[in-house]
C-alpha cells in the first residue's frame, strides 16, 4: 500500500493502538453484554429487551468495523496525491531484499558468521530501517481487518481458519488495482503479501484473545478437547471424519395425508423420492430441503409407535417462531439446549415427533 513513515513513533503508535484494540473490545464487549444481561454467543439472555438490544449491539460492531474501513480508506487511498504515471512493482521480497546491505555480499557475510563469530559477521550487515517498516506496516494494516471480520460477521466465523485470510487477499488484491487505475501510490506484490500476512496474524489473534476472553472455561474445553482427541484418532472414523456428514434421518408415521400437510404444506420439505409397495399400504417418502434430508415411512395404518425426534440447526429462531406460528404451528418458548448451551425451540409434528430447532452460531 505504500504507507507513508516519518519516524519509529509511528511504529510504536501503530502497534500500540493495534494491540490496545484488539485486547480492549473483547474486553469491554464482555463486560457490557454481561451487565445488560445479554448473551451474544447461542445461548438464551436474561434481559427481557434481549432481541433488540443484541441487535443494538451488532449495529455497534457494524460502526466500528466501518470507522476501521475509514481509516483504512483513507490511509490508502485519500491521504495521498494523484501520481503522474502507473506504477507496478512485481517483484516479490523486494523491500526485505534492499534494506539489508552487505558490501561483501550475502554468502561471505555468512561465511564470516561461521569464521570470525557472530557478532563479527553480523556487524558487516547494515540493514535499512525505512523499508523493514514500510512492510511491517502493511502488516499491521491488515491485522484489524483480519480480527474483525470473524468478530462482526457470523459467516467469516464458521471457517475462521481460512475464510478471514482468503478475505484479506481479496481485499487487498482489490486495493492495489484501485491504487493502480486512480494512480494513488503503486501495485506492490509486497504490499499483498505482507497484507495477507496480517490478516492472517488478526485470525489468529481473533481466535487467541477474542475467544478466550469472551469464553471463560476455555482452558476445561481445550484440555477435554485434547484428551477425546488423543483417543479418537485410534478410532475407525475420525481420520475420515471431515467428510462424512449426517444427511438423512428416518421417521416413522401413521398417515400419509397428515405427513404431506405438515412436512410439506407446513414446513416447506418436498418430496425427492416416493417408494409405492403394491403389496401393502406402506409408503415411503425422501423428503427434502435444502441439504436436509428425511426419510418417512408412512404405515397408513394405526399403530402405536415408539418415541421419535428430530433436532435441526438454523438461523433467525424469532423469525423462525413467526412463521411457525403464522403456519397454525405453537413452538416453545426458547430454552438452552442440556448438551451445547445454545439456545432453541421444539414443538410437535404428527405422532407426537419432538422436533427441535437449534439455533445456529
Amino acid at each position: 500500500m505504500g504507507m507513508i513513515v516519518n519516524s519509529t513513533v509511528t511504529v510504536w503508535g501503530v502497534t500500540g493502538f493495534v494491540l490496545l484494540f484488539i485486547v480492549l473490545l473483547p474486553v469491554i464487549d464482555r463486560s457490557v453484554t454481561k451487565k445488560l444481561g445479554l448473551n451474544p454467543g447461542p445461548g438464551i439472555s436474561e434481559n427481557p429487551k434481549a432481541a433488540s438490544l443484541l441487535k443494538l449491539r451488532q449495529l455497534v460492531l457494524y460502526g466500528v468495523f466501518a470507522l476501521y474501513l475509514a481509516a483504512f480508506a483513507f490511509i490508502v487511498f485519500f491521504s495521498r496525491q494523484s501520481g503522474d504515471s502507473y506504477q507496478v512493482h512485481a517483484a516479490p521480497f523486494q523491500d526485505l531484499v534492499h534494506s539489508i546491505k552487505n558490501e561483501s555480499g550475502l554468502a561471505d557475510a555468512v561465511l564470516s558468521i561461521f569464521r570470525d563469530g557472530i557478532r563479527t559477521g553480523l556487524s558487516r550487515i547494515r540493514i535499512l530501517p525505512d523499508d523493514v517498516i514500510q512492510v511491517y506496516l502493511n502488516i499491521m494494516l491488515f491485522i484489524p481487518m483480519g480480527y474483525l471480520l470473524p468478530y462482526v460477521f457470523g459467516w467469516f466465523r464458521q471457517k475462521v481458519r481460512i475464510r478471514p485470510v482468503i478475505a484479506c487477499f481479496l481485499i487487498s488484491f482489490a486495493t492495489e488495482n484501485l491504487q493502480l487505475i486512480f494512480r494513488r501510490g503503486l501495485y506492490d506484490v509486497d504490499d499483498l503479501l505482507s497484507n495477507t500476512i496480517g490478516g492472517w496474524i488478526g485470525q489468529l489473534l481473533f481466535v487467541s484473545v477474542a475467544f478466550v476472553v469472551t469464553h471463560p472455561d476455555w482452558r476445561t474445553e481445550l484440555h477435554a478437547y485434547r484428551k477425546w482427541r488423543r483417543h479418537a484418532r485410534h478410532r475407525t472414523l475420525y481420520p475420515f471424519a471431515r467428510k462424512i456428514a449426517l444427511s438423512r434421518t428416518t421417521l416413522l408415521a401413521t398417515d400419509e395425508k397428515a405427513v404431506r400437510d405438515f412436512y410439506m404444506n407446513a414446513l416447506g420439505f418436498r418430496v425427492a423420492k416416493k417408494i409405492e409397495h403394491p403389496d401393502s399400504e406402506e409408503r415411503e417418502f425422501l423428503l427434502e430441503m435444502g441439504k436436509m434430508q428425511i426419510e418417512m415411512r408412512c404405515l397408513n395404518r394405526p399403530e402405536p409407535l415408539p418415541r421419535q425426534s428430530l433436532t435441526i440447526t438454523a438461523r433467525n429462531l424469532e423469525k423462525i417462531r413467526a412463521r411457525l406460528q403464522k403456519n397454525g404451528i405453537e413452538p416453545s418458548a426458547f430454552f438452552n439446549d442440556v448438551y451445547t448451551g445454545v439456545r432453541c425451540l421444539s414443538f410437535s409434528g404428527p405422532d407426537d415427533i419432538l422436533i427441535t430447532i437449534l439455533e445456529q452460531p
